[in-house]
């Protein structure tokens, strides 16, 4: 008998094409309820989850002592309590790099729509609110030629490190570990986390969420910026507090926003839900054809390794 697989989310058909070879479970579109999740997994040997799912102790006791792997298709996973799967001997996985370029793209398009006001100016132009150019209407700071801080120098940070360097921007970085090579290689400057929010006319989070990101970016954070600066989080919704850049960006202490993650989505803060200022979008960071069609693969490579008694390509340690 095949082993069952349960693929939490419908995927594209580049991943799904690639277990054929077991019994497929694929539930819906949209994010499972607890209860369908738990009595979807019983009898799994693998389990191909999204971000959406939290996949705790309690998922991986429903699916039994016969779970191997759980293959996320994310490069984050937080999502994923990796003690309780070290205890149960079940292996995790990730998709790094195959998503890289194409979120630095969707970071860049916020931070250019965040400055330019794009966003504003669409609403202007539908609700028939626009009668003529003006010179005064809808100003923004230049992008070309500013000073670029990013936060978080993983794979995304030193793609948009790349994108920057075409706009003729000065970049700097903060991380929890230097990365010289990097610095050599991009041209870049590494500054602790205060100089450089107090120094960028942008800064974009790509920060992993951990207990020692949560909120990373908070009040006292926010009050260290430039009124004139730009913020930007692909990185995952918590890194940022959320209240408190609503407040910031409603009283003018930074000038605008672009958000794709939010602190617990699919809710969004309603405080910035009222705010022209910032550019919101429905984490699409890795939403091209071609990045999600390499991410199902790669997961479910991943998962088909592990049932075949092979090294994955990508597990996630530590």
């Amino acid at each position: 008998m095949a082993d069952k697989v349960l693929v939490t989310r419908e995927i594209p058909a580049a991943g799904l094409r690639l277990l054929g070879d077991f019994d497929v479970t694929v539930l819906s579109e949209k994010p499972p309820e607890r209860d369908e999740l738990l009595e979807a997994a019983r009898g799994a040997s693998g389990i191909l989850s999204t971000v959406t799912e939290m996949v705790d102790a309690g998922l991986m006791d429903a699916a039994g002592d016969g779970l191997k792997v759980v293959a996320n298709m994310a490069v984050g996973f937080d999502n994923i309590d990796l003690d309780a799967a070290g205890e149960r001997g079940v292996v995790v996985t990730n998709t790094p790099e195959v998503l890289s370029e194409t979120t630095a793209d969707t970071a860049f398009m916020l931070l250019m729509a965040a400055a330019r006001r794009l966003g504003e100016a669409e609403r202007v132009l539908r609700a028939g609110e626009w009668d003529a150019w003006g010179p005064m209407q809808l100003l923004g700071p230049d992008v070309w030629g500013k000073k670029l801080g990013i936060v978080g120098f993983g794979r995304i940070g030193q793609a948009l490190a790349r994108r920057a360097s075409g706009f003729d921007m000065e970049v700097v970085y903060h991380d929890m570990r230097r990365n010289e090579e990097a610095e050599r290689d991009l041209g870049v400057r590494y500054l602790e986390l205060d100089e450089l929010l107090e120094t960028c006319d942008f800064v974009s989070v790509h920060a992993p969420l951990t207990d020692e990101t949560r909120h990373l970016v908070g009040e006292k954070e926010l009050e260290g910026m430039k009124d004139t600066s730009v913020l930007v989080n692909t990185s995952r919704g918590p890194v940022v507090n959320e209240a408190a850049l609503a407040e910031a960006l409603a009283e003018g202490r930074i000038f605008a926003a672009g958000l794709d993650v939010y602190e617990e989505e699919p809710k969004v803060h309603p405080g910035l839900l009222e705010l022209e200022n910032v550019v919101l979008a429905p984490h699409i960071g890795s939403a091209s054809i071609e990045t999600r069609d390499k991410m199902a693969a790669l997961a479910a490579e991943n998962l088909v390794a592990v049932l075949r008694g092979e090294e994955p390509k990508t597990p996630v340690t530590g």
